[in-house]
């Protein structure tokens, strides 16, 4: 697939507490072929995550969510990207009533080339770019004298906040992906407020939400269960990790035989999964493909290490009986058996 730029508004909102204003354009963005190439990629390239949302309501009626409805309009009817595109900024600007959001750039753009797995469809981008660089400007002239000044301009780095919605299951609230990477401490007004986004239960949400409840109960839950040891807790970290690493797929029966064994843990994690679905109103499943992604970004919260004091750690990758823990005159102590050192 190769994506590219087919049309593009661009407007000003600004923050209504503030008293600054909401500025529309008047016509769409004109691109040459060569800026096309480069805002596809800067818009595009932003999407790393591979956390993926649909659009919600409320209500349940997708019909009352604003931005999934102009969405819709402008996939529906795409000469008219412009018309769509001032009111999306005029819902934008409703929602930006706290006085530390800044203003910034908004672009509605309309992509084609794009795709869900090997199925093409167009999507739409949505896009506030509210931080500008000062970039240094080096000229010379045909005398050989140089010049210096500074401009104000757009890092092509990141983008700040973006949305791209694919137009793909409509009827389930899209396919969307979304950024945000400033204002952190109101980040709530760009995914809550504006767009309205629930995560999209796919294999990424299952493999990370069952990473997290593994995760969760043999850190915290474990302990409070059974007389357990810290080394015994790091290895069942271990076990449960090279699980999730090796395997393509989640098997709930194959997990439970391979890593937790036994049948009184078995029962409490089950009691424990439960718990944790309920309270966050999911059903993770059975049976279910690991997303590689979401396995990698996980893996990070599984520390299979021991920490003695403040004078050593001890960090077991491997086989757990060579590792014994015991107690003398002198106090606890951990015996390591091992062929060779480096």
């Amino acid at each position: 697939m190769n994506p590219a730029i087919e049309s593009l508004a661009l407007h000003w909102v600004g923050n209504q507490s503030n008293d600054e204003q909401c500025i529309t354009s008047s016509k769409p963005f004109a691109l040459t072929q060569e800026m096309n190439q480069l805002l596809t990629d800067y818009f595009i390239g932003s999407f790393k995550s591979g956390e993926r949302y649909n659009f919600s309501s409320e209500t349940g009626d997708l019909s009352g969510n604003f931005v999934y409805k102009f969405v819709s309009n402008i996939f529906d009817n795409p000469d008219m990207l412009l018309d769509f595109s001032v009111d999306l900024a005029t819902q934008l600007y409703e929602c930006c009533d706290h006085p530390q959001i800044k203003g910034g750039d908004f672009y509605v753009v309309r992509f084609s080339g794009c795709s869900v797995g090997n199925e093409e469809c167009d999507a739409i981008g949505l896009f506030k770019i509210e931080n500008k660089d000062l970039f240094l400007t080096i000229e010379h002239d045909t005398e050989n004298k140089f010049d210096m000044s500074a401009v104000e301009g757009i890092s092509l780095k990141k983008v700040d906040k973006g949305c791209l919605v694919l137009n793909y299951e409509r009827q389930k609230g899209y396919y969307v992906m979304v950024v945000d990477n400033s204002n952190k401490s109101n980040a709530q007004y760009w995914v809550d407020d504006f767009l309205h986004l629930s995560r999209r239960q796919d294999a990424y949400f299952q493999t990370e939400n069952m990473m997290h409840l593994c995760r969760n109960y043999l850190i915290e839950q474990l302990p409070q269960d059974f007389q357990v040891s810290r080394a015994d807790q790091v290895d069942l970290l271990n076990k449960s990790m090279n699980y999730f690493a090796k395997s393509p797929k989640f098997d709930n029966q194959t997990f439970q035989e391979r890593v937790l064994a036994q049948p009184e843990l078995t029962n409490r994690f089950n009691n424990y999964r439960q718990q944790y679905e309920q309270d966050r109103d999911i059903d993770l499943g059975d049976n279910f493909d690991l997303n590689p992604d979401a396995v990698k970004k996980e893996k990070r919260a599984f520390k299979s290490v021991i920490k003695l004091d403040k004078n050593f750690h001890i960090y077991i990758h491997g086989n757990r009986d060579l590792i014994e823990a015991g107690t003398d005159e002198k106090g606890k102590f951990y015996k390591l058996y091992f062929n060779s050192e480096g």
